[in-house]
């Protein structure tokens, strides 16, 4: 069989090019999300300013939740967390009086702004440098390379890279800031890493008093101590014992060999949470659009050889052989492509990963890990999604009788199979009643949302399995039209109706392009659009106050006392994270989270309150949007268990429900708790309402942005910056629309071409009866017309219902946001693919004479 299935590679070179180039796309994007997926689970960076400390004893940078799963079992759950946990200092006490250990260094730090000349120095990487006490240089490769160590409360040591990117040197006059107006230091020497190396972070050394002073709210906290062990004392030995000791610090962990970069670079557990679930969606979407393309192919092409597979049946060739020698073609095929994708996917991966680092998804300088595993599974994963495909297509070539076979080899079948008709009823019936389902649960937004997924999907297999059904339908319905444009007109019309198992073969690709395509990208445009009409209706601020990296939370107390200013609040955001509830299955959850002043609220933000008091709001309570509501099953007077960034537990009381979510946050918490819980403990912006009659607001607070350096003002809040998050998750989801639209182009492509090539002696008998060239040309236009229309508006009936559930759940109206352009882009270039795949071959089949076609073999 093997033998028989390379000469049948070989013969049919044609006909396996666009399975190949499918299986090919797959191995390559397969084995792209595998490296991403390994590159997620093992993200960790070796530790710089900690790697000569054996142990590091730091907060954990994740939340560990029970949920329960639908069967009423319990599991741990775990989420990132974006905030570093700041641990009390007296911990050291508890850690020093662990046998074993020999000292305990604490290493305090805070976010800073360098100033210099004017000009915000921003950190490697992008991020703000941090500020971290002397004498927890002891704990890493930092080595001072000029000049000496900071004394007092006013000077500073920088690293050298910093130095250099800042102009500054030993000498200099530099300038900090964090909440507060800025101070000024004198750099007294700079330090290096070991070996010369580029940190990964930027950072400053000085006293314990310049800490003191810039970020007091921080004094009596410390970011990690490092443990050193009495010599002859193995680092594991005391790792248990001070694990032991903090017990009833659940947040706390104990970092030894190389996840000591854990506790050093919190970012990296976020990006890498990130990196897995983007890994893990994106190779599921492709897997399952590979699925749907490769049965399409795959059942073309051996469609396509049913005489010569009836043949092979009725000179004694079992099903057996036959299911063997069509396996074996495939698995041929998988392999060649599973082995020629996989360096296509390095290439993937790396422009993936830049990508993601642009959209702020992971850190700027994610690199990506290399090994076997990934590229071994994407050449299995290909291999066996190959099989299995020409397996389904292979059952009835293989299962009838050989009279039967060759019977059918002649003509099409007239109808559809029962089990065809009883599964897609099934499928119809089903989609039916999650479609019931959903409009009955209008106020549940994780449902609909769940049920709108479910819906597409159920639709698109029934139209895969109803596919000539709904052609021979269709076609009914346009016949009419076509018979009245003439002999060209009523030809297409008659083949559409007799080929109609070959015409769905062509316009089920197309359905399955339009409706998933439509279904993600209009899903994104009503959320966005819902999110920009939530933060223009409930800003009511007329000034905003900005930072690249942020605003001193002290800004908004002064823009406040200003004359001119009626209300100013400062907004920090951050995340929280709890146990969301689907049909029964628990799961957890990242929410987005705003702190306000509740006093200010009326003033400068409108978040459509709903139920409860938003003005009751305090360090104890939360208002939740309605989408977190229908998320956490909570309601005005339930109390809501949280974790907020840092890890810190909250369970505070539901004060109000509100509905402008998608715009501001699902949560909204006190200002000061939620800042009292960043890293970084700044302001993302300042929202002011000027006093009524004043002309002098846009003076005063211009005045006052100049004694904060870098801060701008402007008349409006920002919707890209403040929707920033759901446009990356927007550009991942189009990103999975281009691979779908890839994968089915190739289906849609090759459809066509190989009902157009299959045809060369029917348009050899056309000619030979009198039809000229260009009759047969028109004709071939208003069957490729024919097909593009019945696949675009059954793709698009198919995308409306879950379309209707996303507008429902995302705004509280059936109506989706679907702009024109987005309707031309996917049915344009879906239709310029469906005509081009028949035109082309039908142009230079007919350059042919016809005497010598009708004699071609197949």
């Amino acid at each position: 069989m093997l033998r028989l299935a390379l000469a049948t590679l070989r013969a049919r070179k044609g006909p396996f090019a666009a399975t190949f180039l499918a299986l090919l796309m797959g191995a390559a994007v397969i084995s792209a999300c595998g490296v991403l997926l390994e590159s997620g689970l093992r993200s960790a960076l070796p530790p710089e300013r900690y790697e000569n400390a054996p142990l590091i004893v730091a907060g954990r940078q994740s939340a560990e939740l029970d949920v329960k799963s639908a069967d009423g079992s319990t599991y741990r759950s775990s989420q990132p967390l974006p905030e570093r946990l700041v641990l009390p200092a007296d911990l050291a006490d508890d850690i020093a009086a662990v046998d074993g250990v020999a000292s305990v260094v604490p290493d305090r730090g805070a976010a800073v702004r360098l100033l210099h000349e004017d000009r915000a120095v921003t950190g490697r990487n992008g991020a703000s440098p941090q500020l971290h006490n002397w004498d927890s240089l002891a704990l890493g490769g930092f080595r001072l390379a000029v000049g000496r160590q900071p004394r007092g409360a006013h000077e500073v040591v920088l690293d050298s890279d910093l130095a250099a990117r800042s102009d500054l040197r030993v000498g200099s006059r530099v300038r900090l800031m964090t909440s507060s107006t800025p101070a000024t230091f004198e750099v007294a020497g700079l330090v290096a890493l070991d070996g010369g190396r580029a940190p990964r972070q930027s950072v400053l050394f000085a006293a314990d008093s310049v800490l003191d002073r810039l970020a007091p709210d921080t004094a009596s906290g410390v970011y990690a101590f490092g443990v050193v062990p009495r010599p002859g004392t193995a680092p594991s030995d005391i790792a248990s014992d001070i694990e032991h000791t903090l017990k009833g610090q659940r947040s706390v962990s104990v970092y030894t060999g190389g996840d000591r970069g854990e506790a050093e670079f919190t970012d990296v557990a976020v990006g890498a949470a990130n990196v897995v679930e983007l890994a893990t969606g994106i190779g599921g979407n492709v897997m399952l659009v590979a699925v749907f393309v490769l049965c399409a192919t795959t059942s073309l092409a051996v469609r396509h050889r049913r005489r010569e597979l009836a043949l092979l049946r009725a000179i004694g060739t079992t099903p057996r052989q036959l299911h063997g020698m069509i396996a074996a073609e495939s698995a041929v095929a998988g392999l060649v492509a599973g082995l020629l994708g996989c360096p296509l996917g390095v290439g993937v991966v790396y422009w993936l990963s830049s990508q993601f680092a642009g959209r702020g998804i992971v850190p700027p300088d994610f690199r990506p890990v290399l090994g076997p595993l990934p590229f071994l599974a994407a050449v299995v994963a290909t291999v066996v999604t190959a099989v299995a495909a020409a397996f389904v297509a292979a059952r009835r070539a293989a299962r009838i009788r050989p009279t039967e076979a060759l019977g059918e080899a002649a003509s099409e079948p007239s109808r559809l199979g029962r089990g065809r008709l009883i599964t897609g009823g099934a499928l119809l019936a089903l989609a039916a009643a999650v479609l019931g389902l959903g409009l009955g649960y209008r106020a549940d937004f994780l449902t609909l949302v769940g049920l709108a997924n479910s819906l597409v999907l159920l639709l698109a297999v029934a139209a895969a399995v109803l596919g000539p059904l709904l052609t021979r339908a269709a076609v009914g319905l346009l016949a009419p039209v076509l018979d009245r444009t003439g002999v060209t007109g009523w030809l297409a019309a008659a083949n559409s109706r007799s080929g109609a198992v070959r015409t769905a073969g062509a316009v089920t690709p197309l359905i399955l392009a339009v409706s998933f395509a439509a279904t993600v990208v209009f899903t994104q445009t009503t959320q966005l659009r819902e999110s920009a009409d939530e933060i223009r209706s409930g800003t009511l601020a007329d000034h905003v106050l900005t930072a690249p990296s942020g605003v001193p939370p002290q800004l908004a107390r002064k823009a406040a006392e200003l004359s001119a200013v009626a209300a100013a609040t400062g907004v920090v955001r951050s995340k929280a994270v709890g146990v969301a509830s689907l049909l029964g299955e628990e799961e957890t959850v990242s929410l987005s989270a705003q702190g306000v002043e509740p006093r200010a609220l009326g003033d400068t933000l409108d978040l459509d309150e709903r139920d409860g008091d938003l003005s009751a709001l305090t360090r104890d309570t939360v208002a939740l949007s309605t989408t977190a509501a229908s998320w956490l099953g909570l309601d005005v007077g339930d109390r809501a268990h949280l974790y907020l960034g840092d890890g810190t537990a909250f369970d505070g009381k539901v004060i109000a429900v509100y509905g402008r979510g998608f715009g501001f946050a699902d949560l909204t918490f006190d200002h000061d708790l939620l800042l009292s819980h960043t890293t970084e403990a700044v302001d993302r912006s300042v929202l002011v309402r000027s006093a009524s009659g004043s002309a002098d607001t846009e003076r005063q607070l211009s005045s006052l942005a100049r004694d904060y350096p870098g801060t701008k003002l402007s008349g409006t809040l920002a919707a890209d910056a403040q929707v920033e998050e759901q446009r990356a998750t927007a550009w991942v989801n189009y990103l999975v629309v281009g691979l779908i639209i890839a994968y089915t182009a190739i289906t849609v492509v090759n459809t066509q071409v190989m009902n157009t090539v299959a045809r060369r002696r029917e348009f050899a008998l056309l000619r030979l009866t009198g039809t000229d060239r260009s009759q047969v040309l028109g004709m071939m236009r208003r069957e490729s017309l024919t097909v593009v229309v019945v696949g675009a508006v059954v793709g698009v009936a198919l995308a409306l219902p879950p379309l209707v559930l996303v507008a429902i759940a995302l705004t509280g109206t059936p109506l989706p946001t679907a702009p024109v352009l987005g309707w031309l882009a996917i049915l344009g270039s879906t239709a310029v693919l469906a005509v081009a795949g028949a035109m082309l071959p039908a142009r230079l089949m007919l350059r042919a004479r016809p005497v010598e076609a009708i004699g071609m073999k197949e």
